[in-house]
């Protein structure tokens, strides 16, 4: 771990690699695994992540939008880069960095061979998305026809895969409709397949799924909050090692008498005595206001200290009555000793949403 005297993001790559082969052995050895590092690699890095991802043997990357995946080509990414929300203003930009599309509709569909075509390609790589109960983006059985119909005589592009999405892996309460998609994409992946000349991969599984269905993994999985450390549950989550560690310091620590205030709106009054200890960084570092007077809690040399106050722009305050600190020490606000998890709960919100929410103004720092 690193010493730091501001406020980093700690991302341990050897944390990664573990996670990696540990989600490995949950699937057949000839199945593909593809990395998902949308949203700076859920809030970390992504070119860090996808260089170690590329290293370690992924046959496959996934992000949001285009951007994303020019910066990861102009960073020296070879392996292919699935974009899952193509969008046709960007379609042309898709081309020219060698990046694959998912085509959810059939005005997507249609207007991406139209760019082909004008563009002289041959055999581009494209992915079909199937609606099967997310009700997100995909396409539908009754696009089939269309869609085959489409690719009749048509060389300029090729169907490198047919996928869905889960909707409720983790939540075993919901099995029957899990069950349900799986079985859905079965149907119609089959129905394509059928009328095809080749074998496009075909993949369903996310993070939760591989651990709870590995019996639908087809050709290929697709993990990202696994990857980071977090496998929506306990008994997962166990197993799995945190990359990222939100890092700060104690910049000023204050003796609060009773009846005085704390930050803004004097959201927090004292009725005894406290010490408080100011940190660097806040809702512009991802902080959200909903963890100030005391939802959320940051890590003080091994105790807890609750967040007191109305969080600021770049700043929060903290309760260190009692705990042996001084200026300068560091403090976690997530990580190993508390987990994003355990914070995001506090507030009653997601992993996901705390770990990318994570300001780019934070520095980052790294581990392998």
């Amino acid at each position: 771990m690193t010493k730091v005297g501001e406020t980093v993001l700690e991302i341990d790559l050897r944390a990664l690699e573990h996670n990696y082969h540990y989600l490995r052995s949950k699937i057949n050895p000839e199945t593909k695994f593809l990395g998902v590092v949308k949203a700076f690699a859920y809030g970390s890095d992504s070119i860090a992540i996808a260089k170690k991802l590329e290293s370690l043997g992924a046959e496959y990357l996934a992000v949001a939008y285009t951007s994303e995946g020019v910066a990861l080509r102009n960073a020296g990414i070879k392996l292919p880069i699935l974009v899952l929300h193509a969008q046709e203003v960007s379609f042309a930009t898709m081309i020219e960095n060698c990046l694959e599309p998912s085509l959810y509709s059939r005005a997507i569909f249609s207007s991406f061979l139209k760019m082909a075509k004008d563009l002289g390609q041959r055999d581009y790589p494209v992915h079909l998305k199937f609606n099967t109960g997310l009700n997100r983006l995909g396409l539908g059985e009754k696009d089939i026809d269309f869609i085959l119909a489409s690719l009749e005589g048509v060389d300029q592009i090729k169907i490198s895969s047919l996928f869905s999405h889960l909707a409720a892996s983790e939540d075993l309460n919901e099995r029957n409709f899990t069950i349900s998609q799986i079985e859905q994409f079965e149907k119609i992946s089959s129905a394509v397949l059928s009328k095809l000349k080749y074998r496009p991969k075909r993949h369903m599984l996310n993070t939760s799924g591989i651990i709870n269905y590995p019996e639908a993994q087809y050709d290929m999985v697709r993990s990202g909050i696994g990857l980071y450390g977090y496998g929506n549950e306990a008994a997962e989550d166990e197993k799995l090692i945190p990359v990222a560690t939100l890092k700060t310091i104690i910049s000023q620590i204050h003796r609060i008498e009773p009846n005085e205030s704390v930050g803004y709106n004097r959201a927090f009054v004292s009725n005894t005595s406290k010490v408080t200890a100011t940190l660097p960084l806040g809702h512009a570092d991802g902080i959200g206001r909903q963890y100030g007077n005391r939802i959320g809690q940051v890590c003080v040399h091994g105790k807890l200290a609750p967040i007191i106050g109305n969080v600021c722009m770049d700043m929060i305050m903290v309760d260190i009555t009692g705990i042996d600190c001084k200026e300068g020490d560091e403090v976690i606000v997530f990580g190993q000793e508390q987990s994003a998890q355990d914070l995001a709960s506090s507030a009653k919100t997601i992993t996901y949403e705390l770990l990318t929410g994570i300001s780019q103004r934070v520095k980052r720092v790294y581990i392998d």
